[in-house]
This record gives structure tokens, C-alpha cells and sequence, in this order.
């Protein structure tokens, strides 16, 4: 493709830029939108400055995708609400053999999840459910989430619902579903091995878990903490204080110093519930908006529950089995999330809701489904769509193209650097926006190269990329924040510690996954 004019790349690469710096660093100081305005603004930017037309700008939104997106979502939302998450969680730690055998459960378990309902959605489930059985297990975080965050990447691979990226070349290449699978499951099958084998090799020592005696070693040399506890109080700007003439908080060692305060927490807490003047305590506000207690349910309303949940299963089943078929992708998940909507009985009354299903609110549960992502993808494709009219994208293909072929190991070798570099540069999906079209185009050129083969490397190169780096993939993030945010035992993965295990695990899980590649 040939460059376009001067003032149309110049602004087409700012735009784009704009977009790119919002998409990878969020929390711009001088522009803190976040990731979704960010690519709105990308989008408008290429409008305003005539890159594309209006119309071309809402041409470029792929609404099947976004269909998929949605309808992927919804079915998740109402697969959580049916309990499908925490049935994988208890297989997760029933009778677990120690920190090894839970963490190649964990990878399995993860892996299988985030082929069927994608890698965001696994990782939002299970991360807080990882880091409370480490807590209760006394094993380090780290290992855990690496290998929740990792192995949902790699997992994700396999189906053109894992991920998005893999709908983006589902979609666009009209690979069917069953071909899609059967042709990146090997690869996935030995990637996860790999990777498995990788985690117990490099957090071998850790996997031990704590020293129960040193804790019981320390907690008899504490003193005793009730009188400490009993004097003390919180002031207003959350700092512990000490009353007169308490004796002063013993800190000998970390150990005690979080039993101090989650036992200032607890009494704080009862403080809060009791009202002055009154020997009784009150109820908290939110209380009467959780579900009803299973044992004040009558029989016929726990059998109308139980109704519902396989009702949410067996709507699962069949998206998927129409998924094998050959249906439609898009409309196969919005029809799935229709019908698990129907059955909500949105619009019966309150009460015969409560009574028949066990009573759920639409509202409630579409306001789960994340839109800024549907937004921030509409944006994203027009910043790729005008990107690519500036002829950059076009221009550097060209360059490259000769020497990545996937007829020879070379040409293989050197596509999938690129898209390694791509993925964790300008982000999975926009590399797959840029270079799918060009890929598939290059293969179809090449003599003894196939075109389903092409589109199915960079699904997975693109996916596995995502462990590279903790901003590589989506999937990385929301493990690191969901576990900093944790109420209790907060704990935070650092770029670097994510780093040094997944730079050369990435490259090891890809080179191993490659051969295995049908086309």
C-alpha cells in the first residue's frame, strides 16, 4: 500500500499515537481519561483531521465482533450467577496433595476456563478464590497468580472465544469453529505442559510453602495482645493510637502486628454496627440486598433454583454445540444470551421472580456486562482503520514481508518476533487488526503455504505474547489489581517479578506450540 499524503500521515500518526499512549499507559498524567476515552479520542482525532470520513469511521466498526463480544459476556455473567465458578474453585483445592499439586490444578483448571469463557472473565473469577487459598494454605501469592494469569493465556488460545483477538480472526478469516479448535489445541495441550513444568522448575523452593513451626515459634514468643487491643482505638485518619496509660503495642514481628490489626478492624467494626444507647446490634444496610439464605428457601423454591442453574448450563452446552456446528458465531451468542435473559423472568413481578427462579434482576446483571470494553474496541477500530490509511502499516509489511514466510522455520521465526513485539508495543488486538489481512494475503501468495495455517499462528503468537510482559495482556492486569485491592491481605505483583519469569517462558511455550500448528 502506498503512503498516503504527507499532512494525512502526519496527523493519521498522531492520531494514532494518541490512541496507542492511552490504550498502554492508562493513568496518562497530563490526560487521565483512561483507556476507553483514550480510544474515543484516537477515533475522533482521525475524523477531525480528515484521515477518514464520517462515514468510513462508522464503517470500520465490526459489529459482529462486538456481538460476539456481548453475547460471550452476558452468557459469563449468568454462569457466575449459577454458581459454574465456584463449583471449578472447590474442584480447585479439593483434596490438594500440597502447593505443587495445587498449582498444576490451578493451571489446568485456568487453561480449561479461559478457552470456554474467555481469559478476562477467568481471571476476574478466580483471583480472589487463588489468593484465599494461599492464605489459608500458608503458600506465597506469586507463583499462584503468574500461573492463573499464564495459563489463562495461554488456554485462551484454543477457541475464537478465549480472547479478543481470537474473535477478530475468527470473524475476519471465517475459520469455523471446530477447525479453529482441532487446529491450535496441540499447541495449547504442550504450551500448558511447558509452561506448568516452567512454574514448578523456577518456583520449586517457594511451592514449600511457609514454615508453620517459625510461625508458632513466633507467635508463642508474642506477648499477650488483649490488654494491647483493648486499649486501643482508631482515629479519624485510619493511624492506630494508643490511650493513656495502655501499655504500647508489642512489634517484634510482622506476624502479630496483623493480628493487631485485624483484630482492631473486628472490634471496630462491632463498635460500628452498635448503636449508642442500645443493646442490640443493627443490621448493615446492604444486608437485605443479599440473596436469600438457601435454608429459608422452601423445597419447591430450592428446586426452582436448581431448575434455573441447569437451565443456565445446558444454554451453555448448546451455544457451544452450535459454536462446533458451523452456526454463526455472533448471533449464536447474542441468541444464547437472549434465551438465559428469558428465563430470568425479568418482567414478572418481584415477588413471582423471588418465587419461581429464585429471583434475579436483569438490570443488575446486564449492568455487569462491561461496555467500556465494547466501547473502547468500537474506538479502536477506527484508530486502526485510519492507521492503516496513512500507509505506515502497509510500508513496514512490505519491508518484512520477504523474510516472513510461513512456508520455511525462518519466515516463521521471524513473523512471530515481529508479532511478539507488536502484541506487547501496540497491544494484542491492534497487532491482529494491523497484520491479519497482510498475513493471510502473504500465505495466500506463497507457494505450500496455507492460509488457515497463517491466520491460526498469529492467534496464537498474539495470545501467548500477552505473558511476556504484566502489560501484555488484559488478563495480567486484572490479576495484579484485583490482588492489590484485596480488602484483606492485599498482595502486589511487580512488573519485574513478572518479567523474569515471563520473558523466557513466552518464548519457550510459542517455539514448542509452533510445530503443532494444523493447517
Amino acid at each position: 500500500m502506498a503512503w498516503a499524503s504527507t499532512p494525512k500521515v502526519v496527523l493519521g500518526c498522531f492520531a494514532f499515537g494518541v490512541f496507542w499512549i492511552m490504550a498502554v499507559v492508562p493513568v496518562v498524567p497530563f490526560l487521565p481519561i483512561g483507556r476507553t476515552a483514550g480510544s474515543l479520542l484516537g477515533a475522533c482525532l482521525m475524523v477531525v483531521f480528515q484521515v477518514l470520513s464520517p462515514a468510513e469511521a462508522f464503517a470500520a466498526v465490526d459489529l459482529p465482533i462486538l456481538g460476539l463480544l456481548f453475547g460471550t459476556m452476558v452468557v459469563s455473567v449468568y454462569l457466575e450467577r449459577a454458581d459454574a465458578f465456584k463449583y471449578l474453585g472447590h474442584a480447585l483445592s479439593w483434596r490438594s496433595l500440597g502447593g505443587k499439586d495445587l498449582l498444576c490444578r490451578l493451571c489446568l483448571l485456568s487453561a480449561l476456563c479461559s478457552a470456554l469463557f474467555t481469559n478476562d472473565t477467568t481471571c476476574v473469577v478466580l483471583t480472589q478464590f487463588v489468593l484465599e487459598v494461599c492464605r489459608e494454605k500458608k503458600l506465597p501469592p506469586q507463583p499462584y497468580l503468574i500461573a492463573l494469569a499464564s495459563s489463562a493465556n495461554i488456554g485462551s488460545a484454543a477457541t475464537p472465544i478465549g480472547n479478543p483477538q481470537n474473535l477478530v480472526i475468527a470473524v475476519e478469516s471465517k475459520i469455523a469453529f471446530g477447525k479453529f479448535l482441532g487446529g491450535v489445541v496441540p499447541a495449547m495441550v504442550l504450551g500448558l505442559i511447558a509452561n506448568t513444568l516452567l512454574l514448578l522448575a523456577y518456583y520449586w523452593k517457594k511451592l514449600r510453602g511457609v514454615d508453620e513451626d517459625a510461625e508458632s515459634r513466633q507467635a508463642a514468643d508474642t506477648p499477650d495482645l488483649g490488654k494491647s487491643v483493648a486499649a486501643s482505638t482508631s482515629t479519624p485518619d485510619g493511624q492506630l493510637r494508643q490511650e493513656a496509660g495502655a501499655p504500647p503495642l508489642p512489634r517484634s514481628s510482622s506476624s502479630s502486628r496483623h493480628l493487631q490489626r485485624a483484630s482492631l478492624i473486628a472490634i471496630n467494626e462491632i463498635l460500628r454496627l452498635e448503636p449508642k444507647g442500645s443493646g442490640h446490634f443493627q443490621v448493615p444496610p446492604h444486608a437485605e440486598l443479599q440473596d436469600t439464605p438457601q435454608a429459608s428457601l422452601s423445597r419447591f423454591q430450592r428446586f426452582r433454583k436448581k431448575v434455573w442453574k441447569v437451565s443456565v448450563y445446558l444454554v451453555t452446552i448448546g451455544m457451544l454445540v452450535a459454536f462446533l456446528y458451523g452456526l454463526d458465531l455472533s448471533w449464536t451468542a447474542i441468541t444464547a444470551a437472549i434465551v438465559l435473559m428469558v428465563l430470568d423472568f425479568t418482567d414478572a413481578t418481584p415477588n413471582f421472580s423471588i418465587f419461581f427462579f429464585g429471583g434475579t434482576c436483569l438490570r443488575h446483571w446486564l449492568h455487569q456486562v462491561s461496555y467500556s470494553l465494547l466501547v473502547f474496541f468500537s474506538g479502536m477500530f477506527i484508530a486502526v482503520r485510519g492507521f492503516n490509511r496513512t500507509g505506515a502499516p502497509g510500508q513496514l509489511w512490505d519491508a518484512v514481508e520477504p523474510h516472513a514466510r510461513i512456508n520455511t522455520a525462518a519466515g516463521i521465526a521471524i513473523l512471530s518476533a515481529v508479532v511478539i513485539l507488536l502484541s506487547n508495543v501496540a497491544s494484542n488486538v491492534p497487532t491482529v487488526l494491523l497484520l491479519g489481512a497482510r498475513v493471510a494475503a502473504s500465505a495466500a501468495a506463497t507457494e505450500g503455504a496455507s492460509v488457515k495455517k497463517a491466520w491460526l499462528i498469529l492467534a496464537w503468537v498474539s495470545t501467548v505474547a500477552g505473558n511476556l510482559t504484566l502489560v501484555g495482556s488484559a488478563a495480567n492486569i486484572i490479576v495484579s489489581e484485583q490482588a492489590s485491592r484485596m480488602e484483606e491481605h492485599p498482595y502486589n505483583l511487580s512488573f519485574w517479578n513478572h518479567l523474569r519469569f515471563g520473558a523466557p517462558a513466552t518464548f519457550i511455550v510459542i517455539a514448542v506450540g509452533l510445530p503443532l500448528i494444523q493447517g
